[in-house]
């Protein structure tokens, strides 16, 4: 139980935390610092979750194989903007090997991706949407294993959620604070980009549910993660 909540405290206060106060208070000056801060809390839950591991290096392995093709895929994918399987990536690995395998996966896509799309203030932003995707998508794991639909539902809502915290973010590193009529105009012109990203998610998620699931199960069950 404690640990569950310091995983919490660190994934979902911790590291947002650190992001906003830094695009607050440092913007562009020190966007690699924050994303490297938010880098290495991401993966100090998942590091902690080996305890009851019996094999933690084919997991580590495992959770980096994953980042690899989430990384890859997004480069293949770069001439369609909006249509990443990112996020369909990072929720299935969080919902096969845990939340924190999920944050992980989804902050380090985002830090590794960048070095070939470009680091900037945008690269924590990413880090910690695509993270918090995935932690919540490992919460939710058994309901969206079970349903197609549940899955495709939250691809859905993942691809709106972000959408509208990019826009969030970008208003905060604008104007170092929340100005609403920025976010409102940044939400207008970011709408083809949301609903594209949206039908992307449901697209890349029910394929995946078609083969990877059983896949990632054999790889659970073979060496006991």
């Amino acid at each position: 139980m404690v640990k569950k909540i310091f995983t919490y405290i660190f994934l979902l206060l911790l590291v947002p935390a650190i992001t906003v106060t830094g695009t607050i208070f440092f913007g562009e000056n020190m966007y690699m610092w924050i994303a490297l801060c938010a880098a290495v809390l991401s993966c100090i839950p998942f590091f902690l979750s080996f305890e009851k591991s019996e094999a933690p290096a084919i997991k580590t392995v495992t959770i980096a194989v994953m980042v690899a093709v989430s990384v890859i895929s997004r480069i293949i994918f770069a001439p369609t903007p909006g249509f990443k399987p990112v996020t369909a990536i990072t929720v299935f690995t969080a919902m096969y090997f845990g939340k924190e395998a999920g944050f992980m996966t989804g902050a380090l896509s985002a830090l590794v991706s960048n070095m070939f799309f470009g680091q900037g203030m945008w690269t924590p932003f990413q880090m910690i949407i695509w993270g918090l995707i995935g932690f919540v998508g490992g919460i939710l794991a058994s309901p969206l294993k079970r349903s197609k639909i549940l899955l495709a539902g939250y691809g859905l809502i993942s691809g709106i959620a972000f959408s509208l915290l990019s826009d969030f973010f970008w208003t905060l590193s604008s104007d170092r604070g929340l100005n609403i009529s920025r976010y409102i105009g940044y939400v207008i012109n970011s709408f083809p980009f949301m609903c594209i990203y949206a039908v992307s998610n449901i697209v890349f998620l029910l394929i995946l549910s078609l083969s990877a699931g059983k896949m990632m199960e054999r790889i659970k069950i073979k060496f006991n993660i």
